[in-house]
């Protein structure tokens, strides 16, 4: 069965180029912990309320623009979205000139706005570019863009933010993205693509009913929070972790960081293509084993440098198709009539598993207090714990399948 029709092919080439700008956003932000303790002297539990603005964002905006995209269309919401993440792009230059922590915070959580709207918009839209069967493959296609993005933010904030660490180095970066953006923004206004409106919407409150009571969906988002922590605490924390180990300066430390989205973004495509000889479910329960041992170790062999950071690295590579997955499972069912499902419900389900990002604001937060409180290491005992939650639904969703 082919993943993809010819039909879909340049509407799934401009869509899945979305994926690499919110992986540029979300990994640039994760450099800025780093370069805010430097700039205003903070401790990790201040710093991480960069990522409580970022991911509290997705929380906040994700129904909201699931509600938009089905009373409009898929490519409103591209429209909508691509314009928030400009406009809390821009916004960095006068938060540097006002020297202000908080307008800082404003401009990221309208950036992740946009990034959330742009998220609850592209990956169903992908989905429903083809036949049910091949739509969990087809976002893994789009997904492996997003790391691609990741490794170019990384790029941005060793070159531009963390060799020379300042506020206008911080928002001339920033600022410069938001100028890109302008440039897309316009071009997507006039691009030819598929509406992607249902004619048949029904109420909001029975999709909700009919979400909840579908096990597999709700297990699905329950994962998708604490999966969304693994990551962003990992990431957020490895230039900390690498700086403590080997004893090197940001953007030295930043370098290790590179290597972690590069091994992620190869392993994606790895990933993908083994999709076609293995059920998602099954190798989501090998990586999750996987990324549960490799955090075991960088919380055992704090101290011993290269062993630590090894471990660290290799987390990444199990992570990979851990979202695409867990997103692509939870949602196959919910628009199948025979499953309990309903046309329409996917928007409305894809809102909830892009809210699900809200564990990206709330475990790296913990992670911070847990860290000022008994150390880096230490530390990862918070994204460990939320592995062994998506081991959980990987077992289920594979002895399902």
């Amino acid at each position: 069965m082919k993943t993809l029709e010819k039909k879909y092919l340049v509407p799934f080439i401009l869509v899945t180029s979305l994926f690499l700008l919110w992986g540029l956003a979300n990994n640039m932000t994760d450099t800025l912990l780093a370069a805010f303790k430097k700039i205003m002297n903070m401790s990790d539990t201040q710093t991480s309320f960069i990522q409580f603005a970022f991911y509290g964002a997705y929380f906040c905006l994700a129904l909201p623009a699931a509600l938009f995209i089905r009373k409009y269309s898929y490519k409103s919401g591209v429209i909508l979205g691509l314009s928030l993440y400009a406009l809390g792009a821009i916004l960095f230059l006068p938060a540097a000139k006002a020297a202000s922590y908080a307008f800082y915070l404003v401009a990221i959580y309208i950036m992740a706005g946009g990034c959330s709207v742009l998220e609850t918009t592209a990956n169903p839209y992908i989905m429903s570019m083809g036949t049910p069967e091949t739509a969990t493959r087809r976002l893994n296609i789009a997904q492996s863009f997003n790391p691609i993005g990741s490794i170019l933010g990384i790029l941005m904030s060793k070159f531009f933010i963390l060799r020379d660490i300042s506020l206008y180095s911080v928002s001339g970066t920033y600022m410069s993205l938001g100028i890109v953006l302008v440039f897309i923004l316009v071009f997507m206004l006039f691009a030819k693509m598929p509406e992607g409106k249902d004619s048949d919407e029904g109420s909001v409150s029975a999709t909700f009913r009919r979400l909840i009571k579908n096990r597999n969906y709700s297990f699905g988002v329950i994962a998708q929070v604490f999966y969304e922590g693994a990551q962003v605490s990992t990431w957020s924390y490895t230039i900390r972790l690498v700086m403590k180990e080997l004893d090197v300066v940001e953007s030295k430390a930043a370098t290790i960081y590179l290597i972690s989205i590069i091994g992620f973004c190869i392993s994606r495509f790895v990933f993908t293509w083994l999709m076609k000889y293995y059920k998602p479910a099954k190798l989501m329960v090998f990586s999750s084993i996987m990324a549960i041992i490799c955090t075991t170790v960088v919380v055992a062999a704090a101290g011993t440098g290269w062993i630590a950071v090894i471990a660290l690295v290799i987390i990444s590579i199990f992570m990979s198709l851990m979202f695409p997955t867990i997103y692509g499972m939870a949602l196959c069912e919910v628009e199948i009539v025979e499953k309990g499902g309903h046309p329409g419900d996917a928007k409305i389900g894809a809102s909830g598993l892009i809210m699900a990002i809200l564990g990206a604001a709330l475990f790296p937060m913990l992670q911070g207090v847990v860290s000022d409180a008994v150390g880096i290491s230490l530390s990862f005992l918070v994204p460990l714990l939320c592995f062994v939650v998506v081991l959980s639904y990987s077992i289920y969703a594979s002895r399902r399948s």
